[in-house]
């Protein structure tokens, strides 16, 4: 009411001074441009306390969980929330201004099979998962401004998932990795390693492996000696454990201020060895696993001779097994099925991520011009049916308008459908489950 009355007064002042002074041109004019600062001044006022009241609107009805709500990858029944002191707030402003052609470069395709999700939506805030195995300490907790739950840990020690048993000579592993803002440069490097499990040594007191048999090694640093970016290296070991290659490079997606969250992307064909933080692949390497070696464990290590206050969190885990086999699927068997093609959550809105996956199936498409294909979308269980049924459609419209406007294809040889949730490909009781029937099908016409 004051903003009200405020802007009455001076338009009033305005048609006063309009149409009783006349005292000079450049009078008048100073006095019409205090009159408009002041009006704009009150307006934008106005506006803030309006905006402040939709963000709390907001943040109410996030809290409460509406029914009927789809929440797929959303977490329900956490109780508590943990704050960090963390550049999320800027990773999340980065992210969301992200579009597909930022990831233009990204080749990166999924397995056909997952495996393995696991973002912690079943572990309660505060708790270690019992699932995981450490000779450390960690828990799980949620982050301001980043969705989902978070396993963050702030001392050395190694951390080994149990739930991975068998890695195939053909398999990709995603996970989000992010740390704290002004993450130290003498925090020691976050490592990421993949192994026999009979190669397995005795743990040493700062919780890493001096030289592992048949290892390949990953790993990350969110400051480089100039401080401005990130590294990023790996390291192979023969059957001895001796070193056989290494390699370390610096990243701009990865570091302490502006990128301190980055999405790992880890593809293997057979000996070959690819990683990717965000769209940038900073490692191509032919021969880095060992033929003869059975991987069948994966580790991660954090960090040796941590400074105060510097922590690792990590979420979103995804392993896929086979090596995607587009164009043989669709253009021979009549059906491709993938799950690289990823929604913000209860949204058609594609994530960029979904570049390499995206990419793929145009080049097929583009390699057979005559072939026409209907896209399907499917959903999980979470929310009702009835909002299930309409978000699986707008995700197949999302795919084809993507592929029509990215990749120049023919829109009038794509047709679009959506099942929901009622052509499950997998149980909906587990986050890997759910991920599995989140899929988009392809299929020739």
């Amino acid at each position: 009411m004051k903003n009200l009355t405020t802007l009455t007064f001076l338009l009033f002042i305005s048609n006063v001074v309009s149409t009783q002074i006349d005292v000079g041109g450049m009078v008048k004019n100073k006095v019409n441009q205090r009159i408009e600062q002041k009006t704009n001044e009150a307006i934008d006022k106005t506006l803030d306390k309006t905006e402040e009241g939709v963000k709390e609107t907001a943040k109410g009805d996030k809290k409460k969980g509406k029914k009927g709500e789809n929440t797929e990858n959303n977490s329900e029944g956490v109780t508590g929330n943990t704050q960090i002191e963390s550049g999320t707030a800027n990773g999340v402003s980065s992210e969301a201004k992200k579009s597909l052609k930022t990831f233009s470069k990204f080749d990166f395709v999924p397995g056909d099979k997952i495996l393995v999700e696991d973002n912690f939506s079943t572990v309660a805030i505060g708790d270690f998962p019992a699932d995981w195995n450490t000779n450390g300490s960690g828990e799980v907790v949620t982050v301001d401004g980043t969705e989902g739950k978070w396993l963050m840990i702030g001392k050395e020690g190694v951390f080994i998932p149990d739930y991975i048993t068998d890695l195939p000579e053909n398999f990709t592993m995603q996970f989000d990795i992010q740390c704290n803002e002004g993450f130290n440069y003498y925090t020691d490097w976050t490592t990421f390693t993949f192994l026999p499990t009979a190669n397995r040594q005795k743990l040493n007191d700062f919780g890493r492996f001096s030289h592992p048999a048949n290892a390949v090694r990953i790993g990350l640093h969110a400051q480089d000696a100039g401080g401005a970016t990130g590294r990023s290296f790996f390291t192979t070991y023969d059957a001895s454990g001796a070193e056989l290659m290494n390699n370390e490079v610096s990243t701009s997606q990865y570091n302490n201020s502006m990128n301190t969250k980055v999405k790992v992307s880890i593809w293997r064909q057979k000996q070959r060895l690819r990683v990717y933080l965000n769209e940038e692949k900073v490692f191509d390497v032919p021969r880095a696993f060992d033929p003869t070696a059975k991987y069948n464990t994966f580790i991660m290590g954090t960090p040796e001779g941590s400074q105060k206050g510097d922590r690792i969190l990590i979420s979103n885990i995804r392993l896929a097994a086979g090596a995607p086999d587009t164009r043989s699927k669709l253009i021979t068997e009549g059906k491709f099925v993938t799950h690289g093609i990823l929604f913000d959550s209860g949204s058609d809105r594609i994530k960029p991520e979904s570049y390499g996956a995206l990419k793929d199936i145009a080049a097929v498409l583009t390699e057979n011009p005559t072939v026409k294909v209907k896209i399907i979308g499917h959903t999980d269980s979470d929310g009702d049916d009835t909002t299930n049924m309409d978000l699986s459609k707008k995700r197949a419209a999302a795919v084809k308008e993507a592929l029509t406007k990215e990749f120049a294809l023919d829109a009038s040889r794509m047709e679009t459908d959506g099942k929901g949730e009622s052509q499950p490909s997998d149980n909906n009781d587990t986050p890997t489950g759910k991920a599995n029937n989140r899929r988009v099908e392809f299929v020739k016409l």
